[in-house]
């Protein structure tokens, strides 16, 4: 194989990041062995290579600092509206990188580590993924603070910082097992803590009415300490902030003990308390209903709302007087927005505070509070939704659960007026879930200014809802960062798009229309097929390190990372491998295009079936990598610990992107996005986003297959049974007699007897059902790789309809039409600029 060519080379290439001037470079050198030398180690004969990150981070972050300071002070001066966006998960990855992009500093950081011996991915490696986040949507949480910040507006990222982040995933004997991911054990260089705005947070207690108000008493209080991470605007000048609280017992925790001896059990007891920063939970797209997890939620919720209200009020750069007291202002200058349910805490929390704190009555504050708050809503699946049991809730925030019973009070009479006996309707529209244990629903449209990401309105879940308001509802669709998702991680395609049309796309996706001009021409043809192949031929060493398994780089890379789960589907691609692998044992010496299939993403720890799918994939993989009759023209490779860094080298290789959930279950999906800006074809049903993607493109341009949602609908009515596909396809009943028979298990042969039990008779995805479909689709699919120039020409009408996939798109929807603002491209003068 020959070698491809090396990051370092390719820059030496690349126009579209800005060109180190000679100046940059000795003044980057010099403050990178000033960092050395003062902050780190005295003696550079002994620096480590993590020395040496440390000192390029904080040589790249003293670009950031001056621009930090400058653009929160310009926010004081001119007392924009600000927008706070709520989320217990930002799913970051690395921070390095994506701020020399966007300081435009690459080039300049690249030829002075060159210059002092170095080399800059090698630097890079030695970051850790901060992996506050599960996948989607934590990750988009990531992608919308790039592009408010690029978009100039005056926005704040608040969220947990979480000491462990996402678990790292290992593979033993074919198995998942879980490792702490202890990201922080090094230091984090990009972030800076803020004592001086630490705030407590209380829990338990209980009320007390007056004739003056109501009093939440003899609580337990948690402070919650402030962390801030630049987040820097591309090429502007803007740095915005992400906040991340963390726990900390206050000093008198439990320390009345002392007197009575318990001084070390009390210090030692500090740790429950700040437990509640510990850890992320591990789950996507399902609820946990535990108090830890809803002490985090209203942490974060309570924190924040006392630093957007303590912002509210002294409007003026680093000063504490008091200068606005006027809650009427509040929904002209604070947008809030909670990225899904999990910071619902904000709603009654807002209404506590306005009206127990400020003295506001009932109907004011309500106003105040709904014309300030929206939400986003992520899911369809019944499992996410959150409902939380009011013992739960009125055991750790019993002044709250008395709010929440007011709000439902006061909705369910509107309810009833607006559709008088109709009991049922009331029952369904309730907050409270009555039945064996009573419950609260916080997934409810009445509570917010809701924005909705549904594929279908009429979803039972916001049916009566959407009836009683349907303008509380809008569409968005999800967005991703160009700057992290193209010129970051595919700076080839960057450059060869760039040398067509200008560089503008960055910063507006839409250009990236014209490239339609360039469809027959022979020359982009060639240079968009050479960028895809040298990315493959790099990911193929790279897999070939960790695998120890031969890659054919002419081989179609075909991948499907996300997290496992049953309704995402991954068990459809395993019977696509199986069949593909039984056709070519058939007929050994037919032209069979080579495939390499990667399957990668976790499970969540608690997911038994989802943990059982991995197992089989490794299974497969253990037959089919090892059959000689096969060679290289088929490989399966279960991708370890999928994350961020692992997507970003991943995605710029890949040739088919699986995008194969059952039709009406992905709200959205991100990664279908990414993938298509990265020149892959996606192969997929129309779910989520693929709908829109194959409107962008042309559908002739996705290999669109299987049920649609109607269809679904008609088969849930008819009855789906999972054995009538079993007896009437010969290969699908081969692929399950082989994975209930041990074909792929010999050693042990029941290993896989309950996920054959589940797609047979508890499928509530209905694999079988979209098969046949799913296979002949894979035949086209085979057939048009045979002929790379069509192939190509297809993959340039998919990166020509990205444009509406920028977050970019989707924060300027969200800032014009949720959050009275107006984004604008205008670049705040530099820190070296004279103002």
């Amino acid at each position: 194989m020959s070698k491809p060519l090396s990051d370092h080379d390719r820059r030496k290439q690349i126009s579209v990041r800005g060109l180190a001037g000679i100046e940059n470079v000795a003044e980057l050198k010099q403050n990178f062995n000033r960092h050395l030398h003062f902050t780190l180690v005295k003696d550079r004969n002994v620096a480590t290579k993590r020395d040496y990150y440390f000192a390029l981070a904080h040589t790249v972050r003293e670009h950031l600092i001056g621009r930090w300071i400058r653009t929160q002070q310009h926010y004081y001066e001119k007392d924009p509206k600000r927008v706070y966006y709520i989320s217990l998960e930002f799913y970051m990855g690395r921070t390095l990188q994506n701020t020399m992009v966007n300081l435009a500093l690459e080039n300049a950081c690249d030829e002075a580590t060159y210059q002092l011996g170095l080399d800059m991915e090698e630097l890079e490696d030695m970051e850790e993924d901060a992996g506050l986040g599960n996948g989607g949507l934590g990750r988009l949480a990531a992608c919308f603070l790039d592009s408010m910040a690029s978009l100039g507006l005056a926005a704040y990222g608040y969220g947990i910082r979480y000491e462990f982040g996402i678990f790292n995933q290992k593979i033993v004997n074919g198995w998942q097992v879980e490792e702490a991911d202890d990201w922080l054990r090094y230091g984090n260089p990009w972030e800076k803590a803020r004592p001086e705005y630490m705030r407590p947070v209380h829990f338990y207690g209980r009320t007390e009415h007056h004739p003056d108000g109501v009093k939440w008493v003899d609580t337990q209080v948690v402070l919650a300490l402030p962390y801030d991470t630049p987040v820097p605007g591309y090429r502007n000048n803007v740095v915005n902030t992400m906040r991340l609280w963390s726990a900390k017992a206050p000093c008198e925790f439990n320390l009345k003990d002392f007197n009575v001896g318990g001084y070390i059990q009390a210090v030692l007891d500090r740790n429950l308390a700040e437990n509640i920063s510990r850890v992320l939970y591990p789950n996507d797209n399902f609820f946990e209903g535990k108090e830890l997890r809803l002490k985090q939620e209203y942490f974060v919720v309570s924190a924040t709302l006392q630093d957007i209200i303590r912002r509210f009020k002294v409007s003026k750069f680093g000063s504490r007087e008091i200068a606005r007291t006027d809650f009427s202002k509040l929904p002209d200058k604070v947008a809030i927005q909670l990225n899904d349910t999990h910071p619902a805490m904000a709603i009654p929390e807002l209404m506590r505070v306005l009206v127990d704190e400020e003295k506001l009555d009932w109907d004011k504050a309500w106003d105040i509070c709904v014309r300030t708050c929206a939400y986003t809503n992520h899911t369809v699946l019944p499992e996410a939704l959150e409902r939380w049991p009011v013992d739960l809730f009125a055991h750790l925030l019993p002044r709250h659960l008395e709010i929440v019973y007011e709000i439902n009070r006061r909705h369910l009479e509107r309810v009833a007026a607006k559709y008088p006996g109709d009991v049922d309707r009331l029952r369904r529209m309730s907050l409270i879930e009555e039945g064996g244990q009573k419950r609260i629903n916080m997934i409810h449209s009445d509570i917010l200014k809701a924005t909705v990401y549904v594929p279908t309105i009429n979803s039972n879940i916001f049916k009566d809802f959407y009836e009683m308001e349907p303008h509380k509802f809008q569409n968005k669709t999800n967005g991703i960062t160009p700057r992290r998702w193209l010129v970051m991680c595919n700076p080839g395609l960057a450059e060869v798009i760039a040398e067509r049309i200008g560089e503008d796309f960055i910063r507006d996706l839409d250009q990236l229309q014209s490239l339609r001009n360039y469809v027959n021409d022979e020359a982009f043809i060639r240079d968009i097929a050479k960028v895809k192949q040298e990315n493959k031929l790099k990911f193929a060493v790279h897999l070939e390190e960790h695998y120890k398994v031969k890659i054919n780089p002419n081989s179609m890379f075909d991948i499907q990372v996300k997290r496992i789960h049953e309704y995402k589907r991954q068990l459809l691609n395993c019977l696509h491998i199986i069949t593909y692998y039984n056709r070519i044992k058939k007929e050994p010496n037919k032209q069979w295009t080579p495939r390499t299939v990667m399957i990668g993403g976790k499970a969540a720890p608690g997911y038994h079936t989802a943990k059982m799918i991995i197992r089989l994939i490794t299974a497969i993989g253990e037959v089919v990598n090892n059959d000689p009759v096969v060679g290289d023209r088929l490989k399966v490779i279960f991708l370890e610990n999928y994350r961020v860094t692992l997507a970003e080298k991943a995605i710029p290789a890949a040739d088919l992107s699986e995008q194969i959930s059952t039709a009406g279950t992905e709200a959205s999906g991100t990664g279908n996005m990414k993938f298509m800006l990265n020149g892959a074809l996606t192969i997929g049903t129309m779910d989520g986003a693929n709908v829109e993607m194959a409107e962008e493109a042309g559908e002739d341009n996705l290999f669109i297959f299987g049920m649609r949602v109607d269809d679904v609908d008609a088969l849930d009515m008819k009855g789906y049974h999972a054995e009538e596909y079993y007896n009437r396809l010969p290969e699908l009943k081969q692929a399950i007699d082989q994975i209930a028979g041990g074909f792929f298990s010999p050693k042990q042969p029941d290993l896989f007897k309950e996920i054959v039990n589940m797609l047979m008779h508890h499928d509530r995805f209905k694999v079988f059902a979209d098969y046949e479909d799913y296979i002949k689709c894979q035949e086209k699919v085979n057939a048009l790789y045979k002929n790379p120039k069509e192939w190509t020409k297809k993959v340039i009408y998919n990166i020509a309809g990205c444009g509406k996939f920028s977050s970019d798109r989707t924060i300027a929807q969200y800032a014009r039409e949720i959050w009275g603002m107006e984004p604008t491209l205008e670049k705040l003068p530099a820190p070296d600029d004279k103002q």
